[in-house]
């Protein structure tokens, strides 16, 4: 009689496909980082470890923080930088892995894992220093938490891990606040649950989890509430000085945007077959069970009310990000039978089969493309060149640092940059000798953390200022001479020359350079300027440039 052939081990068969994923990602990144410098942001928060605080501009501190720590410990190399994202990523695929098997098993566990994997958003997440990638584990690791806790609501251990996980999370984005009224929302809605309500460890959770941000609103507080002000500014669909706002055709074109882009982040199979489980369940909200109650009232409100936002204003892409882990888990557990509740049919069931091959085909291309578009001739194309603002910045600080070098007296010459913030940032971290940046916002404006950090004071009289000028994105910039107050702020001033990198199909990070000699007293920004003077122009410009990027 013929021996039944023994199943393979699921955990096992995670621990493979970890160290897979692993492996591959190394390498990528070694090919990638060769060919390509920090993304603005990434370069922008990386200025921020450099000067660690309770709070800054935008965000709360933990991404500053984090860059501080891995620049210190790697002496500010950018394969550092481009690791620590993956290791946040795999510990948010661990994390994963354990909330899936705690809830339905490892063969359910397993699936959610490669589901995830297969997908280029979480590529760009594993390889893109940004605030998602601590966000997306201190929020997966909530989840598990949470779901421990509930099982087990007498134990201190689950709760003041949740505590931990939610305090973290709210130093790294804003949308962990989030999580404790889904939390209440769960009890409240679950009968099974509803004890929660009523047990003292959930609260001293949220109240723990909360007080990490004691130090944070105190630093807001005496800042003028920065961040909120900024998170206002997303909201805006019609800016300051327009006479009217979008038009029906750009709401609509918004609308479809939305579904669209995140089908191409997730897998366009994928994410339909998620999409339709999490409707399903939705509908069928009696037949679930307390485990597909808690996946559903953590994905499918805030996932549904970012659609309806998409009707009103752009929606960008990474915002509903954390609010897919739990979507995820729901569709392996359908798709393995480990959960009620879900009237879908057999071809839904096939058609998440053919989704895993899409995907990896999907992220298979989004690894190789990059590293192969330059020798294809695209480099630089603003539509068939993804990466092509991580193009040309190395080059371009290494001239600027000769310029500083070059300068009369580098020792005593700090730099000053005009324009977007990433113009700064990237100077700041491509230049050699990695300079303190100054930046200069004419209107007075507060537009990036740049402004919120002190400026040049009496301690620098008598130094002399290495600026640069961009001219090459924003035609409002392409003077032939600094602005006024900045002229008028020195003795003399001289220019030095141009910086001009192509990057190809027409790209170019190009700067004018200028030595400012001898600092009088620097300007106070925000004063009336002569009509013929560009520095309400520049402002203008620089302010419209701030406001597109998210």
């Amino acid at each position: 009689m013929p021996t039944k052939k023994p199943s393979r081990n699921p955990d096992r068969l995670f621990t493979g496909l970890l160290l897979g994923v692993v492996g591959l990602r190394v390498v990528h990144l070694l090919f990638f980082t060769r060919q390509f410098d920090l993304a603005g942001d990434e370069a922008y928060y990386w200025d921020w470890g450099r000067r660690l605080d309770w709070g800054y501009y935008s965000k709360p501190p933990m991404i500053g923080w984090l860059m501080g720590l891995v620049g210190r410990l790697s002496g500010n190399q950018e394969w550092a930088l481009r690791l620590a994202p993956m290791l946040l990523g795999t510990g948010s695929l661990i994390a994963l892995h354990r909330l899936a098997r705690a809830m339905f098993g490892s063969r359910t566990a397993l699936l959610a894992v490669l589901l995830v994997v297969l997908t280029p958003g979480n590529a760009a997440l594993n390889l893109l220093f940004t605030i998602d990638a601590p966000l997306v584990l201190c929020w997966t690791l909530a989840l598990l938490f949470f779901w421990r806790a509930a099982e087990r609501p007498a134990a201190w251990g689950s709760w003041l891990l949740l505590a931990a996980a939610i305090g973290f999370g709210s130093l790294s984005k804003q949308m962990m606040l989030v999580f404790p009224v889904l939390m209440v929302i769960f009890a409240a809605l679950s009968p099974p649950d509803r004890a929660l309500l009523r047990c003292g460890k959930m609260w001293c959770a949220i109240a723990l989890g909360a007080a990490f941000l004691i130090p944070v609103l105190a630093w807001q507080q005496t800042h003028g509430w920065p961040t909120l002000n900024h998170m206002k500014e997303h909201f805006e669909v019609a800016h300051e000085g327009e006479e009217s706002g979008p038009g029906l055709v750009q709401h609509v074109v918004w609308f479809v945007q939305f579904p669209l882009v995140q089908s191409l982040l997730y897998s366009p199979v994928t994410w339909a077959v998620v999409m339709a489980v999490l409707a399903s369940a939705v509908r069928g909200w009696r037949g679930l069970d307390r485990r597909g109650a808690l996946l559903v009232i953590f994905s499918a409100p805030a996932l549904t009310v970012f659609l309806l936002l998409a009707l009103r204003q752009e929606v960008h892409p990474n915002w509903p990000a954390v609010f897919y882990v739990s979507a995820f888990v729901l569709a392996a557990a359908w798709i393995e039978h480990a959960v009620g509740g879900i009237a879908l049919g057999g071809t839904w069931r096939a058609w998440s089969r053919r989704g895993v091959w899409v995907g990896a085909a999907m992220v298979i291309v989004s690894y190789v493309y990059p590293l192969v578009n330059g020798a294809l001739g695209l480099a630089g194309h603003r539509r068939l060149d993804p990466f092509e603002k991580l193009r040309g910045w190395s080059e371009a600080g290494a001239r600027a640092g000769e310029f500083l070098r070059s300068a009369p007296h580098p020792e005593r010459t700090f730099v000053v940059v005009l324009g977007h913030r990433h113009y700064a940032s990237e100077m700041a971290f491509c230049m050699p000798q990695q300079p303190r940046i100054w930046r200069w916002q004419s209107d007075g404006r507060l537009m990036s953390q740049y402004e919120l950090w002190p400026q040049p004071g009496d301690e620098m009289h008598g130094w002399d200022a290495l600026l640069i000028y961009p001219d090459s994105e924003e035609r409002d910039y392409q003077k032939t001479t600094p602005p006024g107050a900045l002229r008028r702020a020195f003795d003399s001033i001289t220019k030095l020359g141009d910086i001009e990198v192509p990057v190809g199909h027409g790209v170019r990070r190009s700067f004018q350079v200028f030595l400012l000699s001898r600092l009088q007293r620097w300007p106070e920004p925000g004063r009336a300027q002569p009509d013929n003077d560009p520095d309400a122009a520049t402002a203008e410009t620089a302010r419209r440039a701030n406001d597109r990027t998210p």
